[in-house]
């Protein structure tokens, strides 16, 4: 019993060192590990350098070329030809046929003032002028008016005549004294269509119809006003006649 007690004892010590052994083979393992990474990363920092590359310079731009210049070339020189001189005139041979003598001047045309030719040896017309209307008048002579655009009217009645003067503007004074008879009048007719002034041109009416006759025609006569060749309105005439009648 004290044998297998001391052969138990002797193989636990051995098993211990064996243990113990291991664990430091282990430490110095991981220990010795350690230690050569550490050395690299030095040795990595020590040698390596950062080395800025040096920035490359931009390209200039190339000058342009110089413009070509065209070489002038002078014109080639070429003399003028010889003429050969020919002292000889030449012989002019009198004609043939003598032309029949028409009676007319071989001279040239002279032009008149109005732009007329004659002969040189004959005498010009009286002058003349062009006018506006195509035809040539003396020199003197005054161009007549073009013709108007317009055709010029005459002042138109607007209202009924037969309303300018009536039997209801007779007097019982006229009536007895048998006044009756016509009267011809002239209207002055402004641009208003309005009788502006009247006047009496003759009829066989006594002188008082007269002058009521041109007292009631202005006042109510109207017209369309009296137009010019240029199509304006301006100040025109009308003539008319009333018959005075005694009413029955």
């Amino acid at each position: 019993m004290a044998y297998a007690d001391q052969q138990m004892s002797s193989n636990r010590i051995v098993a211990l060192i064996i243990v113990a052994l291991i664990h430091i083979g282990v430490g110095y393992v991981l220990v010795t590990g350690l230690a050569y990474e550490a050395i690299q990363k030095a040795v990595e920092r020590v040698t390596t350098v950062d080395v800025e590359e040096p920035e490359e310079p931009e390209p200039e731009e190339e000058p342009p070329p110089p413009e070509e210049v065209p070489e002038t070339v002078p014109p080639p020189f070429v003399p003028e030809p010889l003429v050969p001189l020919n002292n000889d005139a030449p012989v002019q041979e009198s004609p043939k046929e003598i032309p029949p003598d028409t009676g007319v001047s071989q001279t040239p045309n002279k032009v008149c003032p109005d732009g007329s030719q004659v002969a040189a040896n004959a005498a010009c017309g009286p002058a003349t002028k062009q006018c506006p209307d195509g035809k040539s008048y003396p020199i003197n002579a005054t161009c007549p008016p073009p013709p108007p655009r317009f055709t010029p009217k005459d002042p138109a009645p607007r209202n009924n005549r037969g309303r300018w003067v009536t039997n209801d503007d007779y007097r019982n004074s006229w009536i007895n004294r048998d006044y009756a008879g016509t009267v011809s009048f002239r209207l002055t007719v402004g641009t208003n269509g309005r009788a502006s002034a009247c006047s009496v041109t003759g009829g066989s009416a006594p002188e008082a119809l007269k002058n009521a006759t041109c007292r009631l025609v202005q006042r109510r006569a109207r017209f369309n006003p009296a137009t010019n060749g240029e199509g304006n309105e301006v100040t025109g005439s009308y003539t008319g006649t009333v018959r005075w009648q005694i009413p029955e």
